[in-house]
């Protein structure tokens, strides 16, 4: 990692850039002006799409994006002819504001589904952020802001990247999600700019890299979205190439995993209701999916995520939730672990149940699941598998959210 440097403004060390962001209400809307970028993206798996979702797959197929439109408070999902020629206005508007082409501009929205684009609020704002259009950090502050939804704070990363080739380039990102959160992304919309000269093809190989050990493994509440986005545009202006006889630099892609992996990370802590942050390391699987079966399955088990919540070192919900992952597990040789901050105590080492009642594991082990971070470390002693998901616990305030979501 010594090659990573980490970045305070967010999107504003990113020259030929410029962003904004403004609200009404729940209403928000955010522009990302990042003109003649080659780009690509990764979406939602869920067969049921929002209007934004179908409209960006077209817009980004010849590979060049210039401006994205950012809504916040309506998803525009299963609203039919409608919900498509909204976002045809809507990308209208910024094409003649911003004097760019409509095919060169992607679209993305989040918030309730099934309602339709209250177009007239939305408009309103729309020219708002325009007008803010900027490269400061609080721009992009505002622009982190404004496509919240029950999300508690702003999430943003920046990065700088030394190449093997001793050249520098630079990544930055912001992104929003709380809940709906679960493997294959989740209501989350991601939006990542480069400085680098990068072909939109492997643009999609790398983010493609990057959101499998990122944003495709955290897990909230176990519900997909309809509406996941997670785009990325390459403007060249360091005039810095990262792809060298066909392959990505191998800096450039662990700076891009780094960033991901950052902000995917800030999604989980920022769990509706969340008063913990869990994180799986799962080592010694048979193979890479296997850990990966087995690290999603511990942090998507509604169970264990309500032990967490509750204080319990419940480990039999851990090997539960592995033993149904679909990976190869061997109970008689598997080691189980929880960590924070400041211990770590095995709970299970080698098959061998360490953590009865009024040992001092046990006593370790409560005090570990008080703590703001929990860890689940894994070794199923097995291959060299391995794998890390992230999440939180399940509380009683992400029932009442969501109870009262379109209240």
């Amino acid at each position: 990692m010594n090659n990573i440097r980490y970045l305070d403004g967010g999107f504003s060390v990113i020259e030929n850039l410029k962003v904004s962001g403004a609200r009404e209400g729940k209403y928000g809307v955010s522009i990302i002006l990042c003109p003649n970028s080659t780009a690509s993206a990764v979406f939602t798996s869920n067969k049921v799409v929002a209007a934004s979702v179908k409209y960006t797959k077209k817009a980004i197929k010849n590979g060049f994006i210039s401006a994205v439109f950012v809504n916040s408070g309506n998803a525009n999902c299963f609203t039919g002819q409608q919900g498509f020629e909204d976002c045809e206005t809507l990308v209208e508007l910024v094409s003649r504001d911003l004097q760019i082409p409509k095919d060169e501009i992607a679209i993305a929205s989040t918030g309730v589904i099934g309602r339709e684009m209250p177009i007239d609020i939305i408009s309103k704002v729309a020219y708002e952020s325009i007008s803010k259009l900027g490269n400061k950090p609080e721009n992009s502050l505002a622009a982190a802001r404004a496509i919240m939804t029950t999300d508690t704070f702003p999430k943003e990363c920046a990065c700088e990247v030394t190449l093997t080739t001793g050249e520098t380039v630079k990544i930055a990102g912001i992104t929003k999600g709380s809940g709906m959160i679960a493997p294959n992304m989740g209501t989350m919309l991601s939006f990542i700019v480069s400085d680098a000269v990068i072909p939109a093809s492997e643009i999609k190989k790398a983010l493609r890299k990057a959101a499998d050990v990122s944003f495709n493994m955290i897990v909230v509440d176990g519900d997909e979205s309809t509406n996941d986005t997670c785009l990325m545009m390459a403007n060249g202006a360091s005039g810095v190439e990262v792809v060298k006889d066909g392959k990505i630099d191998s800096n450039f892609q662990e700076a891009l995993n780094y960033l991901c992996i950052d902000l995917a990370k800030k999604m989980a802590r920022d769990g509706e209701g969340a008063t913990k942050f869990i994180e799986a390391n799962v080592r010694g699987a048979k193979d890479d999916e296997d850990a990966k079966l087995a690290a999603k399955s511990i942090i998507s088990s509604s169970l264990f995520k309500s032990a967490v919540f509750g204080g319990d070192p419940n480990w039999g919900r851990i090997v539960s939730a592995i033993g149904y992952s679909g990976c190869d597990l061997n109970p008689d040789i598997v080691t189980i672990a929880i960590a924070d901050d400041d211990d770590e105590v095995d709970l299970v080492r080698s098959g061998e149940i360490l953590a009865f009642e009024n040992t001092p594991y046990l006593e370790r082990a409560e005090k570990i699941m008080q703590s703001k971070n929990v860890t689940v470390n894994i070794d199923m002693d097995l291959g060299d598998g391995q794998a890390t998901a992230w999440g939180c616990d399940l509380t009683y305030d992400y029932v009442k959210i969501n109870a009262e979501y379109t209240t």
